[in-house]
């Protein structure tokens, strides 16, 4: 067992629990989440907008969790997190107790890690197959 297998994993997982629960609450109002039509209007955003940016973190999580379609997962979070950096957070500096774009860029960091890397070992596409294209890790 490779350390940085382990590692990946542990970073895909914690991406995972995050954009899941974010996504899922913006496409299906799960954990209290605002729903399409709350986000939309909390961000000024068009319904289709919100739409977007729901599956990008659900569908992203989901890549996360399983390590199929990782690279493809972990770009759908970094557009999430520049749109959240320059549209949301940037205005307030770096610091997260302001609002900041402190979490928004790690999670980004995080995210373009795992572009960098892949999923690892530990991901559902490596059980099926040893020779994967780097777009389909």
């Amino acid at each position: 067992m490779k350390k940085e297998s382990v590692a990946l994993f542990f970073l895909r997982f914690v991406l995972f629990l995050s954009f899941f629960y974010h996504g899922t609450g913006i496409l299906f109002d799960w954990f209290d989440g605002p729903g399409i039509q709350g986000f939309a209007g909390y961000m000024h955003f068009p319904i289709v907008i919100a739409i977007l940016v729901g599956i990008a973190e659900t569908t992203g999580s989901l890549a996360m969790i399983s390590g199929v379609l990782t690279r493809i997962g972990a770009l759908n979070i970094m557009l999430v997190m520049l749109g959240a950096i320059f549209l949301l957070h940037l205005p307030n500096g770096f610091n997260i107790m302001n609002n900041g774009y402190e979490y928004a860029l790690t999670e980004f960091t995080i995210a373009l890690c795992i572009f960098i890397m892949g999923p690892g070992d530990f991901s559902l596409t490596k059980l099926v197959t040893k020779e994967v294209p780097f777009i389909l890790q």
